[in-house]
């Protein structure tokens, strides 16, 4: 039988991406052609489609947003997943579906990568709707592969609103002085580096919960200052802390992830988020 893998949310970053790799396998959908929050409409599209296998890159991640609309976030994060994974597991389709490090946070003097087993924590609405969303994909289908990521940059936010990357560089061009918070720990991961292994981990039959990001961690501090040194640009990055940066929802002060599960399963590690971010600016952003 021929793969026709059901890419949700393929107008984003990661979607996007996916969509690229996967090719003729690949059968987009996006917001204009789907509400994910109503279940009726999630199963005539996917009933119309027939994929032999879905993946949920949707999500709600207006994280500030989240605190003040619950119920939005909620709804795309938590209550979607819910009714996509119903209709995969009535078909016996195998279901990806992306999460994220904000599941992580509430240990405040955590310094070693998360694995999978541990005990999630989150700190503001929008990571308790994605882990929400995780438990709902978990207990609906057997079939499942949940897969946490961190900091995801990629092409197609080059083309519209942008992200951190894009963000920096053009406050870099705006300003002689960048301050960057130097006390949230992650690992910034390109959709470039995330999608292949989304689509080889999807065509196995090794169900269950991962993590997947670039390798090595950073502060955004120290991001921002790669970025700047890798271009070449003339600008002061200098480190700050969370608090002087007033917003309505908590970040994880340090949410890396341990990817040794991916690695041991795909028999393959991803790269370092140095050698990531070279590549991405190098392909993406001359």
């Amino acid at each position: 039988m021929a793969t026709r893998i059901a890419i949700l949310g393929a107008g984003g970053q990661l979607g996007s991406e996916l969509v690229h790799l996967a090719g003729d396998d690949a059968l987009p959908i996006d917001r204009s052609q789907l509400d994910v929050v109503d279940p009726v409409a999630v199963a005539g599209v996917l009933d119309a489609l027939a994929p032999t296998h879905v993946i949920n890159a949707t999500a709600y991640n207006r994280v500030d947003d989240a605190e003040a609309a619950p119920e939005a976030a909620f709804a795309v994060n938590a209550h979607a997943p819910l009714h996509i994974a119903g209709w995969c597991e009535a078909r016996d389709v195998p279901l990806l579906h992306v999460s994220t490090d904000y599941v992580f946070g509430g240990d405040r003097a955590r310094r070693t990568p998360f694995i999978e087993s541990d005990t999630p924590a989150p700190v503001s609405v929008y990571g308790l709707s994605k882990l929400t969303g995780e438990h709902a994909v978990r207990l609906r289908t057997s079939r499942h592969f949940i897969v946490r990521t961190c900091g995801l940059y990629g092409r197609q936010a080059t083309r519209s609103k942008g992200n951190f990357v894009q963000t920096i560089l053009r406050l870099a061009a705006e300003r002689d002085r960048l301050e960057i918070v130097d006390d949230q720990r992650c690992t910034p991961t390109p959709t470039a580096v995330l999608a292949p292994l989304l689509l080889r981990l999807i065509q196995t039959n090794e169900y269950g919960l991962y993590h997947a990001t670039s390798g090595g961690d950073c502060s955004w501090f120290e991001f921002a200052r790669e970025i700047v040194r890798l271009k070449g640009l003339v600008v002061d990055v200098v480190p700050t802390t969370s608090d002087k940066f007033v917003r309505p929802a908590r970040r994880p002060g340090y949410s890396v992830l341990c990817c040794d599960k991916l690695a041991a399963t795909l028999g393959e590690r991803p790269s370092h988020w140095r050698e990531s971010l070279a590549t991405f600016l190098e392909a993406n952003l001359r």
